[in-house]
């Protein structure tokens, strides 16, 4: 994995624009192609081996759960269990999720965390990347079949028509990806409608959209923790609906699996040591809210140095604490990879940079290329 400069396009705000990534550009650019990354065939093919061979090991993690009722563990309402284990018995259908992997002094992908509800940067990995790469480098290759994935998943579905897709209002990554997967769905033949969550309705027997019509199939870009705090909250063991991510998945997003993982496969090359505390982690370790969202409230502890990511703090759900080991950094720049999961199988990476270890909501996109 190497790290290369590159002139960005004279006009590559107007082009990332004209294929729907609006959120471009903040105080610095979040969209960076002033930079790019390359990997070797070999290293592409050991990404996605590591990264399938973690979504084993994380569906394991899940029948472990239901085996030995870790429910408290993972903060899960009783009310809530029989639909979790119903959404995993009936294998409704998982669409995606993002493994965040950094690579450790030798080069070995390590996981830092699972979002396998709620993963955005989707866009950018599965479509602008890829144009860059068409349009800059079209002899070469990148990791990246993310789109047909998303396709393909959405055709075996067998989910009930029409889908409804919601994000809340407000947040325009959300709404890109949200429209974004709208598109996949569509042109996997699907009929869509999409909606905010803002606007689904209850009621009092259903889910229902502005038209009062039944939701039946809901992709919903809303952590499932939160539905849970909602009004309708309560309602949700009973209701047809069948949800995008399925109530399973709220076990993975959930980190208290980073610390079923170790405690399951102890020194796995691809993870790390992680735990209700900090007793048996010495002086590096780092702190993570349990139910924290894009790179806030993590606290970083060495022995030379003690830095939080700032973010409300994460309060609630407690935290869990993993290993520091800081992904291998270029040119003092610190790369995670996210690794995507849809339908199950490995399929891409997108690139998040920053300047320190820790990725946070404005770090850089950028992208990435196999060696020809």
């Amino acid at each position: 994995m190497q790290r290369h400069n590159s002139n960005p396009r004279v006009d590559w705000k107007q082009k990332v624009e004209s294929l729907g990534l609006t959120f471009h550009s903040g105080e610095t650019p979040y969209w960076d192609e002033s930079i790019y990354y390359s990997f070797t065939m070999s290293e592409v093919l050991e990404i996605e081996r590591v990264s399938q061979e973690l979504f084993r090991l994380c569906c394991l993690a899940v029948e472990h759960i239901f085996d030995a009722k870790l429910w408290d563990q993972f903060q899960i309402p009783q009310s809530m269990v029989p639909l979790i284990q119903r959404s995993w018995k009936d294998d409704d259908v998982a669409l995606y999720g993002r493994f965040d992997l950094g690579l450790d002094a030798s080069g070995v992908p390590k996981l830092y965390e699972f979002n396998g509800d709620t993963p955005t940067s989707l866009f950018e990995a599965a479509v602008v990347q890829w144009y860059w790469l068409q349009e800059l480098h079209p002899d070469c290759d990148q990791f990246n079949s993310i789109h047909e994935h998303l396709i393909e998943t959405w055709k075996i579905s067998e989910l009930t028509s029409p889908v409804h897709l919601a994000c809340s209002k407000g947040s325009d990554e959300e709404f890109v990806t949200t429209v974004y997967l709208q598109d996949t769905a569509i042109q996997a033949g699907l009929k869509t409608k999409r909606i905010f969550m803002e606007d689904v309705g209850w009621n009092g027997r259903e889910f229902v959209d502005l038209e009062n019509k039944p939701i039946r199939s809901l992709f919903k870009l809303y952590p499932w923790e939160w539905m849970l705090r909602e009004p309708f909250g309560l309602h949700l063991p009973k209701e047809a609906c069948q949800f995008i991510e399925p109530p399973w998945k709220m076990l993975l997003s959930n980190k208290q699996i980073l610390v079923l993982l170790w405690e399951m496969f102890p020194d796995h090359p691809n993870l790390l040591p992680a735990f209700a505390s900090s007793a048996r982690l010495g002086n590096d370790w780092v702190k993570k809210p349990v139910f924290g969202r894009g790179g806030a409230s993590i606290t970083s502890h060495t022995l030379t140095e003690l830095v939080t990511t700032p973010g409300i703090p994460a309060v609630e759900g407690g935290f869990i604490y993993q290993a520091y080991c800081p992904p291998l950094a270029h040119a003092n720049h610190y790369p995670i990879l996210g690794s995507w999961i849809v339908g199950g199988e490995s399929c891409g990476i997108g690139i998040r940079e920053s300047d320190s270890p820790v990725t946070i909501e404005s770090s850089r996109f950028v992208p990435h290329l196999i060696q020809a």
